[in-house]
């Protein structure tokens, strides 16, 4: 798979692609949920069936974020490496990622079709129901449509539902923050996961027999709900079961600004300062509390590995 970053006025000269034509799928697709991956294989499947190179556009930035229509865009379900590697996972063979500014944002939707899509031979395109381009998000699917006839077919795809609930990324986001992970997994078609680097913590965990990880996350990804969470973590090629508290750590500071990750791998006992770690969410177990003390604290702890090793052992 091949990844092409692109900044208006786009210039073609200088991309190299194969000599076929283009089936691309357009979108930002936060998330690349069960939605987003509809929209992808139909841009894919008809490329495979059409001898065609199949790829998907999407917008860094989130454009929300450049208009001022959406703050809580700046944190992330998904950031641009982790969407690029989904991509690849899903049959992609060019990736073309668009620098969202406000020039980009103030073209027509004619000048999206003629400086890009025409511009990059494309004759298939596969967007969302809800997808809008151009100034002021005046472009819809069927603008979209019309302006491509008559050599460059487009496919609206519509919603996916699932128990007669449209999947969006509001939705999935709004799981996350009430702490509702298997709902959000479900409707991403995966677990919901983070990434970032292991880093020193204050090492109180090891004093109490709970040595844990703490995570520097590498993208501001969504806040999700704080408390404890069963885990699935990836260092390398090694995966481990474990326990994550996200939080503030209650118990020993009365006020905390920014909330952490702290993982606890179960049989694990290796430095791994500066590795880095994915971090994948399977199940939320209980809220962050305060404990009155070590002894109450550790007991819970304990109560959360044995019921996390439990859910585990029944997988």
């Amino acid at each position: 798979m091949k990844i092409i970053t692109l900044t208006y006025p786009i210039s073609t000269n200088d991309i190299a692609l194969d000599d076929r034509s283009i089936s691309i799928a357009l979108g930002h697709f936060d998330g690349v949920h069960r939605g987003h991956q509809q929209v992808i294989s139909k841009a894919v499947s008809t490329a495979k069936e059409q001898g065609l190179a199949s790829a998907v556009m999407t917008f860094d930035p989130h454009p929300k974020v450049i208009l001022g229509h959406g703050e809580q865009y700046t944190h992330c379900l998904t950031p641009l490496p982790t969407k690029i590697e989904l991509f690849e996972e899903l049959g992609v063979d060019y990736v073309f990622v668009v620098r969202f500014d406000l020039e980009f944002a103030a073209i027509t939707p004619k000048a999206f079709v003629e400086q890009l899509l025409r511009e990059l031979n494309v004759v298939h395109v596969a967007v969302g129901f809800d997808f809008r381009f151009g100034a002021k998000g005046a472009g819809t699917p069927e603008v979209l449509a019309q302006l491509c006839e008559p050599n460059i077919v487009v496919d609206k795809v519509e919603a996916f539902m699932i128990d007669d609930a449209k999947v969006s990324s509001t939705i999935i986001r709004q799981y996350l923050e009430e702490g509702n992970i298997e709902q959000a997994n479900h409707l991403l078609g995966r677990n919901f996961q983070v990434e970032g680097v292991v880093v020193q913590g204050d090492q109180r965990g090891r004093t109490i027999g709970f040595p844990t990880a703490n995570l520097r996350l590498d993208a501001p990804y969504l806040t999700i709900r704080l408390g404890v969470y069963a885990i699935i973590a990836h260092l390398g090629d090694r995966t481990y079961y474990g326990v994550l508290n996200h939080g503030m750590k209650p118990t020993f500071y009365a006020e905390d600004i920014v909330p952490v990750m702290e993982a606890h791998l179960f049989d694990f006992s290796e430095d791994i300062y500066g590795e880095h770690m994915t971090v994948e969410f399977v199940k939320f177990i209980r809220p962050e509390q305060r404990f009155a003390g070590i002894t109450e604290l550790i007991a819970q702890i304990n109560k959360d590995a044995d019921q996390v090793k439990a859910l585990f052992s029944q997988q």
